[in-house]
């Protein structure tokens, strides 16, 4: 399929999916003319793509573990591991927030914001 259709069935502009490809994210091999022949998979590759980034995923990140998914023979539980992995990050970096946020509370609460605050009561309890 050429980009326009691929364009037209994924919802994307023609310069997301160049960006895309120059990313390593899908392929396209050239027909003889030049224009970009996409096979029929890149529109569900595509489709996946989009709903990682709307997951909180990086690019890179999808890049990353694209193939592991791609090359499973049952895509389904390597999928669910790669979102289980995320879900576990975040946890982690809303813990880190939920400290720093504590952290912050105290300081806004003393005379002196910038004062060190007692070690006792920096920590989050």
């Amino acid at each position: 399929m050429l980009i326009g259709e691929l364009a037209t069935a994924s919802g994307l502009s023609r310069e997301a999916l160049r960006f895309y490809e120059q990313q390593g994210l899908i392929r396209a091999r050239r027909l003889g003319n030049g224009y970009r022949d996409y096979p029929a998979e890149a529109v569900m590759l595509v489709q996946y793509i989009r709903t990682a980034q709307q997951l909180g995923f990086t690019l890179a990140e999808i890049g990353d573990r694209l193939p592991a998914i791609w090359d499973a023979a049952d895509p389904g539980p390597a999928l669910a591991q790669v979102l289980a992995t995320k879900l576990q990050e975040i946890d982690v970096r809303i813990a880190a927030l939920q400290a720093l946020r504590q952290t912050l509370a105290e300081r806004v609460a003393t005379d002196c914001p910038l004062r060190d605050v007692p070690q006792h009561a920096a920590r989050p309890g």
